[in-house]
């Protein structure tokens, strides 16, 4: 995911779900607003839970409670959308931006 913002802010990338042993390409995208600047990348690994065909992860998901630590450096963000899809996150950014919070984002399949 890459993101940039300088007040206003916009998030993009893609990715690829695996699910039942096939892999599905994925979008994702978001926007913020608010002081914030700077850009940066970021790399995602995760897993998906109570889901049951790939398209339930289509949607707006919301980080969910607060970030805890999966190791030193790394942390895990959970994030659920309105079909109950609940994403567990951990990733490594590279790059500076202040207000990097990731509370929200939109996640859909490619075609």
């Amino acid at each position: 995911m890459y993101k940039a913002a300088f007040f206003i802010g916009g998030a993009g990338g893609d990715g690829m779900l695996t699910f039942h042993g096939r892999h599905y390409p994925i979008s994702i995208g978001g926007i913020s607003g608010g002081l914030a600047f700077g850009a940066s990348k970021t790399y995602f690994r995760g897993t998906v839970r109570n889901i049951r065909r790939a398209r339930d992860v289509d949607g707006v998901v919301r980080r969910r409670g607060r970030r805890r630590r999966a190791r030193p450096r790394a942390q895990v963000i959970v994030m659920t959308n309105d079909k109950g899809a609940r994403l567990e996150l951990t990733g490594r950014q590279v790059g500076l931006q202040v207000n990097a919070d990731l509370s929200g984002m939109s996640i859909g399949l490619k075609k």
